[in-house]
């Protein structure tokens, strides 16, 4: 009897030294583990010049977080031809001009960069039973009162030089390159206004039919509809993040939710996105934060996209 109870206290010991470990992996030192994942996409003309596309999504942006801040700000050296934000940058209501400053020397080394917001642009970090992550996902309005200042943020982005693509198109030259971008509002909260876009493609004069000119989408969530109205309006790459990559991955297996309807296999990195007529690449972003309230990342560093078109 003694040996079976000494057995089972090593086991119940053992399994607690484990879970403190991991528990701290995640919440202390991985999250901090900041990466720059690097990839190509062949979506590029025949002997057309490459582009070098800065992914970041996420931030989830405390003022405290100098880690971050220092961090974002030294991957201004990748000298990229193109940054896209793909939402969440603010984490707390004071983080406007923290956002800022991380992110106006990567801004200022690119020729174009496009921004869309997600729900924690509008909204600050609530805490949730993490189980709900779980449960399968659903779009839905909230009755809560923002208590982000979105317009200040959309100002700042805007005096930067950021094209904004919630619900809107745009057109930018980089180097050789002509660019028609297509962009929604987070499909997370029903942000997504597809007869805006519509409205602005026609003011844009942008038809669906592409021409010479690269095509690109931008979404926060990467909601299948929204990614089947980008796709069907000619995108050949489609930029998302809201994913956190699953945030607690499981290695070898991956991704237990993505916190949205993308298959979990698509919860981070690159894929096709796949229409009944047509196709396009995907690049959901792991992004660089977590919510304040949950802070805490498992077999997923916290990353941007380097994206070189080819």
């Amino acid at each position: 009897m003694n040996k079976s109870l000494n057995s089972f206290t090593k086991t119940v010991l053992a399994a607690g030294i484990t879970g403190a470990a991991a528990a701290t992996w995640a919440t202390v030192i991985e999250r901090n583990l900041f990466a720059v994942r690097q990839k190509e996409v062949a979506v590029l003309p025949s002997g057309a010049a490459p582009l070098r596309v800065a992914h970041i999504s996420d931030l989830h942006l405390a003022p405290w977080q100098d880690r971050k801040i220092d961090w974002l700000r030294q991957q201004a050296s990748l000298q990229p031809d193109i940054v896209v934000l793909t939402g969440d940058l603010t984490g707390h209501k004071e983080s406007i001009e923290a956002v800022r400053y991380a992110l106006k020397p990567l801004i200022e080394a690119a020729e174009t960069t496009v921004f869309v917001h997600g729900s924690n642009d509008y909204y600050g970090p609530v805490f949730k039973n993490p189980l709900k992550y779980l449960k399968p996902h659903t779009a839905k309005k909230t009755k809560k009162q923002p208590d982000i200042d979105n317009d200040r943020l959309t100002a700042m982005l805007e005096d930067l030089g950021a094209l904004n693509l919630n619900n809107r198109s745009a057109r930018s030259h980089v180097g050789e390159h002509e660019i028609e971008w297509l962009g929604l509002g987070d499909p997370h909260i029903k942000l997504d206004d597809t007869a805006a876009l519509e409205a602005n493609l026609k003011e844009n004069e942008i038809s669906h039919q592409r021409g010479s000119a690269l095509r690109f989408g931008v979404v926060h969530a990467p909601y299948a509809n929204s990614l089947n109205e980008l796709t069907d309006r000619g995108a050949q790459l489609i930029f998302a993040g809201h994913t956190h990559g699953g945030q607690l991955r499981i290695p070898g297996f991956g991704a237990l939710t993505s916190n949205s309807d993308l298959p979990n296999a698509q919860a981070r990195g690159l894929s096709v996105w796949y229409t009944a007529q047509n196709a396009a690449f995907l690049n959901v972003s792991a992004g660089l934060g977590t919510a304040i309230t949950a802070p805490a990342r498992f077999a997923c560093r916290p990353e941007i996209s380097l994206l070189t078109l080819v």
